[in-house]
């Protein structure tokens, strides 16, 4: 059986880049794979959380699974602190990565900065846990975006040591599945820049939980150039907009990827409708068809956060089938390491 693992942070505002680069393409998956979900809350606290904003972010997520279309009956979904075997896992790995390849990790440079002195141990070895939530399950697949990938070639390091180390074939070596057009959603204010959670402007990202009026608005006054819209020459043959296109044109092409992703189209077709048409036309339609694919969901994730009964129990029973899971793949793990166990 192909399986699938993935998880979002709960780390607030959760918008329309993760639902494009992530939890869109989780729904879709669970007709073809077993597929596990989880709100990696352990990873959110390699920066300091708040408790009870964690626990309310964490329920967000939750919600925002449920609201797009994953059926807690098909897929599994939980918060990982749930399930010991993550941590168990983890600090095997964190014996078998090497220094090397976790100092070769861009993320974390990113996110320490200047004050890498200053940074929890747990930001550095965070790549080792990511490794540990995959393999933990056997997970064969994991869709990411184009800024885990990195991450994940780091699983597959540590799943291939790990089977040479004790000549075993324990762990896979897990797929990337990196889908639609839009892997990468840019801000709505400044085209160049990710679409964030923590930018300081809420009008650079369209929440999930805004409702029809504030997509609209948003898109509205998303930041745009005063030339017409181009033609086909600026989709390269991998489909994707040319690199030169997107750093002359960062607005456009965020816009006009936003909306083939809605539209379950690809580039050239959106590139083909608005050719040679100004940035109004493109707004008007690209806010309709926002407006109809998350209109729903913003309310019915409120209605959810608002009734943590129903969230919890769906996390309370996904975390039991987790570590059902979970629990004789720790089992052989620490048989094959040599731990003496009952």
């Amino acid at each position: 059986m192909k399986r699938i693992f993935s998880g979002v942070q709960p780390s607030g505002n959760l918008h329309l880049g993760n639902y494009l680069g992530a939890i869109r393409n989780f729904v879709a998956l669970q007709n073809d794979f077993d597929c596990i979900y989880c709100v990696v809350d352990q990873h959110a606290i390699t920066l300091w959380q708040e408790p009870e904003v964690l626990r309310q972010r964490t329920r967000e997520v939750t919600a925002g699974y449920l609201a797009a279309g994953i059926d807690p009956k098909t897929s599994v979904i939980f918060n990982q602190s749930q399930v010991a075997a993550h941590s168990q896992l983890a600090w095997v790995f964190n014996c078998v990565a090497r220094i090397g390849w976790l100092n070769r990790m861009t993320q974390f440079k990113d996110k320490a900065g200047k004050n890498r002195e200053k940074a929890s141990s747990g930001l550095y070895v965070y790549p080792n846990l990511m490794a540990a939530d995959i393999l933990v399950y056997k997970a064969t697949h994991v869709p990411v975006g184009e800024d885990q990938k990195q991450h994940l070639e780091l699983t597959r390091d540590v799943a291939q040591k790990f089977n040479n180390d004790y000549g075993v074939d324990c762990f896979p070596i897990v797929e990337p599945l990196i889908q639609g057009a839009a892997t990468r959603v840019m801000s709505l204010r400044d085209g160049a820049k990710k679409m964030s959670s923590s930018d300081a402007s809420d009008a650079a990202r369209i929440n999930m939980t805004d409702d029809a009026d504030a997509v609209a608005k948003k898109i509205r006054r998303a930041t745009s150039d005063s030339e017409f819209l181009p033609d086909a020459s600026v989709v390269g043959p991998d489909g994707q907009f040319t690199a030169e296109f997107r750093q002359a044109r960062p607005e456009a092409a965020n816009l006009m990827t936003i909306f083939a992703a809605l539209k379950g189209e690809e580039l050239s077709q959106a590139v083909a409708e608005f050719e040679g048409k100004g940035f109004a036309d493109l707004k008007k339609a690209l806010t309709d068809v926002a407006v109809a694919s998350l209109g729903h969901m913003g309310a019915e994730m409120k209605r959810m956060v608002n009734d943590s009964h129903y969230v919890d129990s769906v996390l309370r029973d996904g975390a039991e089938r987790a570590q059902a899971l979970a629990e004789p793949i720790i089992k052989e793990v620490y048989d094959i390491v040599g731990f003496l166990r009952p």
